[in-house]
């Protein structure tokens, strides 16, 4: 999905959460490729013009959720979980370390061994990310979330300095030295999401989500 369109998607549910019209939502999906800024980012982390990019049909856009500049592309799994934080005590803490361990658990079931690194957001296998995380919160709910590399061409990461910190990159296939399916990835991270955050999870199709957006037709008085 374009990644415009799931941004609208986004503040639309997130406006229904606030309002109680939905539940939390956990939406998974592949972007095209895209570059995003984040509130802490600097200009000098994105190191290729944008006009370059452009020529290339990469857009890049300065978005409302923290940590610095982010590429998006197929190949890598984004989640973007659209939850109430009063169910977490409101803390933003718990629920960015909760959605690192989310990553943790899921490459894990594939055998890669992750954590988390003091002072760098994200989880890290050895020295290289594998998965990055920020978030938005909006009147106590979340936007935004983690990108993990399951088998993301890692080229366009030279084209930014990834989250301010000059670290190496790598993915799920890389360390394992062989291709994932995406499909196989995302039924873990479901999983390993349900278990860390106690909630069961239904599947549901983009299309159901977008029919509980829309109000309700008029009812028209009187016959």
């Amino acid at each position: 999905m374009p990644f415009e369109q799931a941004w609208t998607l986004q503040r639309a549910l997130v406006a229904a959460r606030q309002a109680g019209q939905i539940p939390d939502v956990l939406i998974l999906l592949e972007h095209e490729p895209v570059i995003t800024i984040g509130r802490s980012g600097d200009r000098g982390h994105l190191l290729v013009p944008r006009e370059t990019l452009a020529r290339r049909g990469i857009p890049v856009y300065d978005i409302e959720r923290g940590g610095s500049v982010t590429y998006h592309g197929p190949g890598q799994l984004v989640a973007y979980p659209i939850l109430d934080l009063r169910a977490l005590d409101e803390d933003v803490v718990r629920f960015m370390r909760a959605l690192e361990e989310t990553v943790i658990r899921t490459v894990a079931a594939f055998g890669v061994s992750a954590e988390r690194i003091r002072g760098y957001p994200g989880v890290w296998t050895g020295s290289a990310k594998i998965a990055a995380v920020g978030v938005a919160v909006k009147r106590r709910v979340t936007m935004h979330g983690m990108a993990l590399n399951v088998s993301t061409d890692l080229t366009p990461f030279s084209w930014i300095n990834p989250c301010g910190l000059g670290r190496p990159l790598t993915s799920l296939s890389r360390e394992l030295g062989r291709e994932v399916t995406m499909a196989a990835v995302a039924v873990e991270y479901a999983r390993g999401f349900a278990d860390v955050y106690g909630v069961t999870l239904r599947p549901t199709s983009r299309d159901d989500i977008e029919r509980r957006l829309v109000p309700p037709a008029a009812v028209p008085s009187g016959r």
